[in-house]
């Protein structure tokens, strides 16, 4: 990409504003006596994430499309918990509607950790046919059979690279032995042991300290949340190994949204699928900046011989158990995408 300095921050700053000005209390507040239907969305994603801008613009549509029949008040930022308090409220209908990851959904619902087996999707032109096809009507199914609905398509959560301050991460044996944080998950502690890495899971929070006291050697995220966090400060190399995809669901309460009427459930959808489609893009753009941002602050990029880890894990049988706790029939849905993987 050729785009100028100044340029890429114009562009990172005009995709992000609207996200970055999201206040830290109920957007659009009205009267509770407004609107027929008054329900609640809630994020654990920062500002900076495209995903909240795009979520309350569907809000304010929706709002407009239900002629203030349906007003739903937006909460982003962890404003009302954590993902793991904001899952109990989305079931127990405490809160109407949660956008939440897939890996930390799956600390709920297993199944959904399916989209995040290490290595299995070449890139995006594997994962949004995937995705909104059987595989992604697959994960759907289980994540109703577990008591939530899903209320429009998957948008984007990214590809994690790894990174490191010593050395450069290319092949398998670049992580012997490697002191790596992850989050907690266990197909991500799964993944960096079969590779023969030692994984430390640690809250997000307390990652740049533990990198700057080299607690840990290195870590793994998306662009946003590598630049977000400034780990660019205490890390020196970027491979880009795309070794796990995440995507966000948008949950809803099952009684909440049966309790709409078909009409304003069609509105609901319309919007948030919209809203879906737009982060995608936005975060398509903002990966291509940011890249380009990262590289200027110090940070040198590698290419991953990703092969090389595929095969790794295949020696090690971490495939193979995966494949026996997924089930047959979720995994024929993964490999229907990828190709075989066990």
């Amino acid at each position: 990409m050729t785009t100028s300095k100044s340029r890429v921050g114009i562009s990172r700053r005009t995709l992000l504003q609207s996200a970055g000005a999201l206040p830290l209390f109920a957007i659009g507040a009205r009267p509770a006596n407004a609107a027929e239907f008054n329900y609640k969305l809630a994020t654990g994603q920062s500002l900076t994430q495209p995903i909240n801008a795009r979520l309350e613009q569907a809000t304010k549509r929706i709002l407009e499309a239900s002629s203030g029949r349906l007003e739903i008040r937006f909460f982003p930022a962890s404003q009302l918990g954590s993902d793991t308090d904001l899952l109990t409220q989305v079931r127990s209908g405490g809160i109407e509607f949660l956008n939440i990851s897939g890996s930390v959904l799956s600390t709920v619902v297993p199944p959904a950790a399916i989209t995040n087996v290490g290595f299995a999707f070449s890139g995006y032109e594997q994962v949004w046919p995937g995705i909104d096809g059987q595989l992604g009507k697959t994960v759907r199914a289980q994540i109703e059979k577990a008591g939530f609905v899903t209320v429009s398509k998957a948008s984007d959560n990214g590809f994690r690279h790894i990174t490191s301050a010593s050395k450069a991460i290319k092949t398998p044996a670049d992580l012997q032995g490697y002191r790596i944080r992850v989050p907690v998950s266990p197909i991500f502690t799964s993944l960096f042991k079969a590779l023969g890495a030692s994984p430390t899971s640690i809250n997000f929070n307390e990652l740049y300290t533990a990198l700057q006291t080299r607690l840990v050697d290195g870590q793994e995220n998306g662009f946003v949340a590598i630049e977000s966090g400034k780990l660019y400060e205490v890390q020196k190399f970027l491979s880009l190994t795309n070794h796990i995809w995440d995507p966000f669901w948008l949950l809803g309460n099952r009684r909440a949204f049966g309790n709409l009427p078909d009409n304003l459930k069609e509105i609901v959808r319309r919007e948030f699928d919209r809203a879906s489609m737009e982060q995608r893009a936005d975060v398509e753009r903002l990966n291509a900046s940011l890249k380009e941002q990262l590289a200027g602050k110090g940070l040198t990029f590698e290419t991953a011989d990703r092969a090389a880890f595929r095969k790794a894990l295949s020696n090690a049988g971490y495939y193979k158990e995966w494949r026996d706790k997924f089930g047959a029939d979720n995994w024929a849905a993964l490999e229907s995408v990828v190709g075989p993987l066990a």
